[in-house]
């Protein structure tokens, strides 16, 4: 069964369509977005290796022609060199305003490529096919498009909302384990950011989804993703409620920054352990029971995940250096670090009001 979750922005209108087998019926999908039957597609080689023949047979099956550029995988390809290349490869090909450009992949390839959508001829339209299980729940909702600097993540992009998004339960099962837990990092954070309920849900069932259960996956899917797009509806461009999607990732981009954007720290897997920080915090600051982080990193460690900042290989930099790279992240204002905390589980907030030295001892904690 396909479950679709609407993204009502007005002007922009589009749904995520979630279930089983939906790569292998995309060019039913697709083509009624279509001026003309063709599309471009990016991906990256590994995924391309394992999905893009299902896709392209799905295509053809339409008698949707069809053109691709594959990138070397991973998080150095969200960089200037690739993403021009794109924009290039894009103009040869003529895809022109009233066109579709397909991003197939994760995160990695949906932000790059949703932002070479947004910048080409001044915005074309553009498809998410999600194949990691952050992408789905995440990166490929709410327009959200970029690349990565030498100063830092995601510092250079813009807001540029897909046409549709086609995620295909099935296709997680060719992630690794390491892969699907990084994208369950982000899954947790909807729990903790606003639905208790779903954080219990999680602590039942997220060890059934990640053995594999695709009834399983498509709930942990489905909720992250209309948790996402209601906050999105209410605030699209992160002027308020959507930085409390930002939870652990004021932690989770320095660190990312301090490891080199390599596969020393998934980003995930920063999100999960910042989620641990923050909730540490927030009870360091009396906002929250000390059973709360307590639960949290209970569930991550049942799950088999990082937890601390003593589980990331090899050496970070000290306290201080953590915070200075915090410092370079999006979510400050006025040079003020604006942090995610939390009241409970389910009950985040945004704040600016957080001592520097506080989160210097939580940091110095964690080094130690």
């Amino acid at each position: 069964m396909i479950d679709t979750v609407p993204v009502p922005l007005p002007g922009r209108e589009y749904d995520v369509r979630i279930g089983p087998g939906l790569l292998s019926r995309a060019g039913a999908e697709i083509a009624p977005l279509l001026a003309r039957r063709r599309v471009a597609i990016v991906s990256d080689e590994r995924v391309a290796g394992l999905h893009l023949a299902t896709l392209t047979a799905a295509l053809e099956a339409e008698g949707i022609a069809h053109a691709t550029l594959t990138l070397p995988p991973g998080e150095a390809t969200k960089r200037w060199g690739p993403f021009e290349q794109t924009v290039e490869w894009l103009l040869e090909q003529k895809v022109e305003r009233r066109d579709i450009v397909v991003a197939l992949g994760g995160g990695v390839i949906g932000d790059l490529v949703g932002f070479a959508a947004a910048v080409l001829r001044r915005g074309v339209r553009f498809v998410q096919v999600p194949t990691s299980l952050l992408a789905q729940v995440d990166s490929s909702v709410g327009g959200k498009t970029g690349i990565n600097t030498a100063q830092g993540k995601n510092l250079v992009g813009a807001f540029h909302q897909p046409s549709l998004v086609l995620a295909d339960i099935y296709v997680l099962s060719t992630l690794t384990p390491r892969d699907y837990l990084a994208g369950y990092g982000e899954v947790v954070k909807y729990g903790l950011l606003g639905d208790a309920d779903f954080f219990d849900w999680l602590e039942e069932n997220g060890p059934r989804a990640a053995a594999g259960d695709a009834e399983a996956r498509q709930y942990a899917v489905k909720r992250s993703v209309e948790m996402k797009a209601g906050i999105v509806l209410r605030d699209e461009t992160e002027q308020g409620d959507r930085a409390l999607l930002n939870l652990g990732h004021t932690f989770c981009h320095a660190l990312e920054a301090a490891t080199g954007y390599s596969d020393r720290l998934l980003h995930g897997e920063g999100v999960a352990i910042g989620c641990a920080l923050a909730f540490e915090l927030s009870s360091r600051l009396g906002l929250c029971s000390q059973e709360d982080p307590s639960r949290v990193r209970q569930h991550l460690r049942a799950m088999g995940m990082k937890t601390d900042l003593a589980d990331i290989p090899g050496d970070l930099p000290g306290a201080e250096a953590l915070l200075d790279l915090m410092g370079q992240d999006k979510k400050v204002v006025d040079g003020q670090l604006r942090f995610i905390l939390a009241r409970g589980i389910g009950q985040a907030f945004v704040t600016s009001d957080v001592p520097g030295d506080a989160v210097l001892r939580l940091l110095r904690d964690g080094l130690a």
